[in-house]
């Protein structure tokens, strides 16, 4: 969609990446740890102050107490962490458990694995699940479920009983939990973020994959990493020692900076994201779209039925020639294309001047939806 986008000089709504830099004080620590160095390999786990930051913060934060040698590792970006963990704890003819829409890397994945993916939806326009499909889902073979909150692409923030339903099916199958929690510091509305590794007895078979690249706007800088116990780091950095080895040194100790200061910078990414999912919303909403406000992440999904297309890859391929605005087909983030068929997906991880931009050119949605009725 990013190629149709620049084909057509559309604005680009569609990739979950910034038109914007993070902050100019992390830029600064990045340019200081280049001339200072080290510039050679950190350790493969992750250099030691980024790793003291990310337990000391998480500490603070969530209560929660990670031993910094053997509980935590640094990745390059989420997505690497979530290829290594996967590949590390799943052997060939394992299950995994994914709820659907998913992130699309994650049944690559399974598959890359030689697993297999069992798949439960979250249906539109709330996103639960069905308890009694979600326990058909569990056998013999069940390995790990991954569970993402916030969720993208849904902007779904799973509740503490929602959870706690989950972590009762994990216990009693004996399975690993692989929790994506990448987008936890973007919430809305008063959503509360609630670590899986928190709930009672899921801290031990539980592997959280978190990212600075969400929080801190640096998606090109790639510093993911995980917290989980001794025997499921040591799996996933297993894997990780013949992916990436390890991460950009310089950056990490940048973002060790930047996760020491989180909770100073945490008042302004918020507000600057509300802003921007308010302003999109409205937009939305004013020229017909069935919107369903998301919770957390920086994603909105849409219905867009109302315009008179039933398929979503051909109602953005329209809207990115015809109307100048990119977005995403979620069906890309099913297994079960029917569900997000009728759905499209706008990234607000935009200026506001972009999102107001797409707001103008979108307007020309208004006349077909009435010719639509």
């Amino acid at each position: 969609m990013t190629a149709l986008a620049n084909q057509h000089k559309a604005i680009n709504l569609s990739q979950g990446f910034p038109d914007f830099d993070g902050p100019d004080w992390l830029k600064d620590a990045a340019r200081q740890a280049v001339i200072d160095g080290p510039n050679q390999y950190a350790p493969s786990h992750g250099l030691p102050v980024l790793r003291q930051a990310i337990a000391d913060t998480t500490r603070r934060l969530y209560g929660l107490d990670y031993d910094v040698d053997t509980e935590i590792t640094v990745y390059s970006g989420g997505t690497e962490a979530i290829f290594s963990t996967l590949t590390g704890l799943l052997d060939p003819g394992d299950e995994v458990i994914l709820l659907e829409p998913f992130y699309d890397s994650y049944p690559a994945c399974v598959a890359m694995a030689g697993a297999v993916a069992r798949y439960v939806p979250l249906r539109w326009p709330n996103f639960e699940f069905d308890q009694i499909e979600l326990a058909a889902a569990f056998n013999a073979r069940t390995k790990v479920l991954v569970l993402n909150t916030p969720n993208n692409p849904s902007g779904k923030v799973f509740s503490r009983s929602e959870m706690e339903v989950i972590a009762e099916l994990v216990r009693r199958h004996d399975v690993y939990v692989m929790t994506d929690e990448v987008y936890e510091h973007i919430t809305f509305d008063g959503a509360q973020h609630v670590p899986f590794a928190t709930l009672p007895g899921m801290r031990e078979r539980t592997i959280t994959v978190s990212s600075t690249a969400k929080t801190f706007s640096m998606t090109g800088w790639k510093i993911g990493y995980t917290l989980g116990p001794p025997a499921l780091s040591k799996a996933a950095r297993s894997a990780h020692q013949f992916v990436t080895f390890c991460t950009s040194t310089p950056l990490q100790v940048a973002m060790a900076e930047a996760i020491r200061r989180l909770e100073e910078y945490k008042p302004v990414l918020d507000a600057e994201y509300r802003e921007r999912r308010d302003v999109l919303l409205n937009v939305l909403q004013e020229v017909g779209f069935e919107v369903r406000p998301p919770r957390g992440t920086y994603f909105v999904l849409a219905d867009f039925r109302r315009f008179g297309f039933e398929d979503d890859v051909a109602f953005c391929k329209y809207l990115t020639t015809e109307v100048g605005v990119a977005a995403i087909p979620p069906s890309a983030f099913y297994f079960h294309k029917e569900e997000g068929r009728h759905l499209v997906r706008f990234a607000f991880c935009k200026n506001v001047a972009t999102l107001r931009a797409a707001g103008e050119r979108l307007q020309t949605l208004r006349a077909r939806a009435a010719a639509a009725g």
